[in-house]
């Protein structure tokens, strides 16, 4: 099984780079995103669901902002979109497929450095 991260610094950017094409000849089983930044229904058009992949995004609540998708060759027997952390799923930060008794997961952890400590 092959599987690839990125971070994709908005897919709507990386798709115009030539991102999608370079996909496809990866022959990847799953490819897992982080920095999204767009919205599922900005994502509307066949880039963005590649032929051969079922594909599953959690966006975040804030445009432009953080988000991540998962795409598979094979259906996962289940997703699960958030990790029960009001902050970080407000920010698509989780997304994970189950796939049997394999759990991927594509993650889009903060720096930590955005703010002030308290």
């Amino acid at each position: 099984m092959r599987v690839i991260t990125l971070n994709a610094n908005g897919i709507r950017a990386a798709e115009r780079k030539g991102f999608f094409t370079w996909m496809q000849q990866q022959d990847a089983d799953i490819i897992c995103l982080q920095e999204t930044k767009a919205q599922l229904h900005q994502l509307n058009s066949a880039p963005f669901y590649p032929k051969d992949y079922h594909c599953f995004y959690h966006d975040a609540e804030k445009k432009g902002y953080s988000g991540v998708a998962i795409y598979c060759k094979k259906r996962p027997d289940k997703i699960i979109s958030g990790i029960g952390w009001s902050d970080a799923d407000a920010e698509g930060r989780f997304i994970e497929v189950q796939l049997g008794n394999l759990s991927i997961i594509s993650l889009y952890l903060p720096s930590g450095s955005s703010g002030e400590a308290e």
